[in-house]
């Protein structure tokens, strides 16, 4: 698979309620992976999480990884 030209990655969600958990997520315009995600429950509640520091590529030539940690920051309720 080509990544360098892939349109989106997985955040994996390393802690926090979600822990364990993984998303489908779209990169920025840029190309960049995601800085926030925030993430909709039906509860009428939602959680942030913050890009953490890993990364995982399929190959070592990829510019974009496949996989992106993300931690939990805080819960919030609508």
């Amino acid at each position: 698979m080509d990544t360098s030209s892939a349109s989106s990655y997985t955040a994996k969600l390393i802690d926090g309620p979600l822990e364990g958990k993984t998303v489908a997520t779209a990169f920025l315009e840029t190309g960049d992976p995601r800085p926030r995600l925030e993430l909709n429950t039906d509860k009428g509640k939602h959680y942030i999480y913050t890009r953490g520091a890993g990364l995982e590529f399929s190959a070592d030539d990829d510019d974009r990884p496949t996989a992106v940690e993300y931690r939990f920051v805080e819960t919030v309720f609508d």
